[in-house]
């Protein structure tokens, strides 16, 4: 069941409708939404201070620029079978890893790009029809979060759900740009095939049958969305973060990075790493549930997004997630007696009413669903030991 604490949270912070067996509905925002492109093309010389983070939030608009460390880059293609491999050292590494060869055709990724670039250039009236809620967050939308009075985030998107069928919502995918609907789902179409391989491989590399984790997950009951992150050009990009630091909570997420202008920062150590994205390639993160699948041998990482005050910057992130109302707990095959199962089982539906509720928090859902703060030593998975 969803956590009673939270529910009392969501019902005191928003405008919610009680749903039964102890569910909440999001039902609309705390406060007038204000689109963060119109306030950027208004030309203002300083930002408003609820964009203003904390001192401590603020990013560090070097970090990781001089190339000292980088998110590992694979190769679908690997003749030689190191692919899974390779996998595993990224997942333990970094938590991240950029894919080539991924098999999508360039000129897709290329369309998909200019229709999304497109509909954040048509005006404000246009847009305003897609508006969001939080009952699902499916449309254009500029906040995470009921939490009224939070310091927000530098940037609009767009977010949409893909599967499972019943939950999408036709009236909110955009008829403007010429094509929009259609680029979209030849889009999803072509990065599901890619998630689906990108799940066995974490499931060989983590020492399982190829299978067993796409089972996990559901097997072809699974969900995927997709969100588009359009962050305007900020004057004080020093004080402000295009997305807080988080975890996903999903599965996997593929993220196709703007790689002419830099804004994605990974969590290592205690240090912010700015990602350089590779041309034509995917950036690909655990997320939440990876980990707890895997008993925490994989971890999801914490990143974030800078923001840049001569140039806007276009991602589009596809989240690969589990049956929503099947519960998810450690698979069997990586509980020991040495390493008992780390987290509660729990279905997905409620394990991201979180985020829907508080916005991007760190790691601080996953952590506070652990059982164990430490436990001895991560084993390799089997397929990587020397």
């Amino acid at each position: 069941m969803v956590d009673q604490q939270l529910i009392r949270f969501t019902l005191d912070r928003a405008r919610v409708k009680p749903e039964p067996m102890g569910s909440v509905q999001l039902v609309d925002w705390p406060e007038p939404v204000v689109r963060v492109q119109t306030l950027s093309e208004n030309g203002l010389a300083t930002i408003p201070a609820h964009y203003i983070k904390p001192h401590a939030d603020r990013p560090s608009l070097s970090a990781g620029l001089d190339g000292a460390a980088s998110i590992p880059v694979v190769d679908l293609e690997d003749s030689d079978g190191g692919g899974a491999a390779a996998v595993a050292e990224a997942c333990r590494e970094w938590g991240f890893f950029q894919v080539v060869n991924h098999g999508v055709d360039r000129g897709l990724v290329e369309r998909a790009v200019e229709v999304w670039r497109a509909f954040f250039r048509l005006p404000l009236e246009e847009k305003q029809a897609y508006a969001n809620s939080p009952a699902t967050y499916e449309g254009y939308g500029s906040r995470l979060g009921v939490d009224k009075g939070a310091i927000l985030d530098w940037g609009d998107y767009f977010f949409l759900h893909l599967l499972p069928e019943k939950l999408k919502s036709p009236e909110k995918w955009p008829a403007m740009p010429t094509h929009c609907r259609q680029t979209v789902q030849e889009y999803g179409d072509e990065l599901l095939k890619l998630c689906k391989r990108l799940m066995k491989l974490l499931s060989i590399s983590s020492g399982l049958d190829v299978d067993r984790l796409p089972e996990a997950f559901g097997g072809d009951d699974v969900g995927a969305t997709l969100r588009v992150n359009y962050y305007p050009k900020c004057p004080q990009p020093e004080l402000a973060l295009g997305l807080s630091a988080h975890s996903d909570p999903g599965g996997i997420t593929v993220l196709l990075a703007d790689d002419a202008v830099k804004g994605l920062q990974v969590r290592k150590g205690d240090r912010w790493v700015t990602v350089q994205p590779v041309p034509g390639a995917f950036i690909v993160n655990v997320g939440d549930q990876i980990q707890i699948l895997t008993n925490a041998i994989y971890k999801s990482v914490e990143h974030r997004v800078v923001v840049n005050a001569e140039k806007e910057r276009l991602s589009l992130a596809f989240f690969y997630n589990p049956k929503s109302d099947m519960a998810m707990g450690p698979v069997a095959e990586l509980v020991t007696a040495d390493r008992p199962a780390m987290y509660p089982a729990m279905t997905f539906d409620e394990y991201r009413l979180f985020i829907r509720s508080k916005g991007p928090k760190g790691k601080s859902q996953v952590k506070s669903h652990q059982k164990y703060d430490s436990l001895r030593p991560i084993m390799q998975p089997p397929c990587v030991r020397a």
